[in-house]
């Protein structure tokens, strides 16, 4: 969810530079699809939540099946492994309103694949917030003590038993930062690798991390269901790099520096050990992602918007970390930007214009504890304008409240009507969105 997308291609020859083999889709695009043929890249295609209720009927799960995963196999097609049935679709946020339409869309998904003669090696799985299961004790929250959520207890076992009889796995997206993430008392070493002088114990069992902690409690979860041994998938996990006042590039690489070794290891968990599959969250900054579960939501990638590498990382895991590889031949815009004018007069729609400008383009990186976060009230404002402009090469009100633009006169003839212009247009898609679903990509 950009601005400025990075080519497919460009995005595919990336990964494999960097010897990624594996991706995770939010969708099954045709022109991202397109650009994986050939790679022999593994890849989980989805669904996404507002084409759920679609999938509950099997003539459409089939047409789906047959455009976005059928018409790629075949010799030197898209090497898909999995099918994403939603993503997070039992968030609490979400007031049930995908409960009762993801338990049918993964069936008729799976019998589609099995219809289509590629059941046994696509599989369908729901990929599921950590929130669908706790431990309820709330005076000794042990994961040995894990159980599903009772509310969805009904749906959790349907696709539990709909898994493992299709020999599919169980795919959880955990976060450690949003443990961190509005709790000032969450431990904050705990939700890194590097050890803590107060573990959890738990039957003798001592827990260092949050990871830890919470993969086990969803074993425990599903051993209590009746399904202990049922393989799990990570398929999220990440540290943001922004829009926090935890969200910043040390504490990514202290993250990283401890899951990759981590998993190279082949260690798991005490209740798990041994390997675990793990997709990170995620490759490329979002800049036009909702913020509404925070402002660090667009800055998971572990590339900028550009593609170009924010820190030292060693997938290996042996912690010989440099600079990834990172995307070739990008084409950048024109060197042209809005500053603010230090001799404006008239100030008096500075801080609404300002405000209408970070209501369109991406301002996160302005609020508390974020990197821009020291900026005093002019550099808001050129920050805001220019983020502004360069998403849509125009400045809100032309020159009005002591923003100028750098640009040439053809460009500035016309700025001066942009402002009302945009909020219009803006307002009427404003209007037509507000009848959709939020959505976390």
């Amino acid at each position: 969810m950009a601005s400025h997308h990075l080519p497919a291609k460009v995005v595919v020859n990336m990964l494999k530079d960097n010897g990624i083999k594996k991706v995770k889709l939010f969708d099954a695009n045709d022109t991202t699809m397109n650009a994986l043929t050939g790679s022999d890249i593994e890849v989980m295609v989805a669904i996404p939540n507002d084409q759920l209720v679609a999938m509950n009927t099997y003539k459409r799960a089939k047409q789906w099946v047959l455009r976005n995963v059928t018409r790629y196999i075949y010799n030197g097609g898209v090497n898909i492994k999995y099918v994403a049935v939603g993503n997070e679709p039992f968030l609490t946020s979400y007031n049930n309103s995908f409960l009762d339409a993801t338990f049918p869309a993964l069936q008729n998904i799976q019998n589609a694949l099995i219809e289509a003669g590629v059941g046994d090696t696509i599989k369908a799985t729901v990929p599921l917030n950590a929130d669908v299961y706790n431990s309820p004790d709330t005076n000794n929250p042990v994961p040995s003590a894990g159980r599903f959520r009772q509310d969805i207890l009904g749906q959790m076992t349907q696709i539990i038993q709909f898994l493992a009889r299709n020999k599919a796995p169980f795919t959880v997206n955990i976060y450690p930062f949003l443990s961190l993430y509005g709790n000032d008392n969450f431990p904050m070493d705990y939700a890194f690798f590097d050890g803590v002088g107060s573990p959890i114990v738990d039957n003798g069992i001592a827990y260092q991390n949050v990871f830890d902690a919470n993969f086990d409690t969803l074993v425990s979860a599903l051993k209590a269901a009746g399904y202990g041994d049922m393989a799990i998938i990570v398929g999220e996990v990440g540290w943001p790099t922004d829009g926090d006042k935890n969200a910043n590039i040390n504490n990514a690489y202290r993250f990283y520096n401890g899951l990759l070794p981590k998993l190279a290891a082949n260690k798991g968990t005490p209740l798990r050990p041994g390997f675990i599959e793990v997709y990170l969250f995620g490759l490329i900054d979002e800049d036009i992602k909702s913020v509404a579960p925070g402002n660090f939501e667009r800055h998971w990638g572990i590339f900028k918007y550009d593609g170009q590498p924010k820190f030292g990382m060693d997938f290996s895991g042996r912690g010989q970390n440099k600079l990834l590889v990172p995307a070739q031949n990008v084409q950048y815009q024109a060197k042209r930007w809005c500053a603010f004018n230090p001799n404006a007069k008239d100030l008096s729609k500075l801080a609404e214009n300002i405000d209408y400008a970070c209501t369109f383009a991406d301002c996160t990186t302005l609020g508390y504890g974020s990197s821009c976060n020291g900026l005093d009230a002019y550099g808001n404002a050129s920050y805001a304008f220019n983020a502004y402009y360069q998403f849509y090469k125009a400045i809100p009100g032309g020159n009005i409240g002591g923003v100028e633009g750098k640009a040439d006169n053809s460009e500035k003839e016309k700025m001066g009507s942009v402002l009302q212009t945009e909020r219009e247009r803006r307002s009427s898609q404003e209007r037509r969105s507000n009848q959709g679903f939020f959505r976390r990509a």
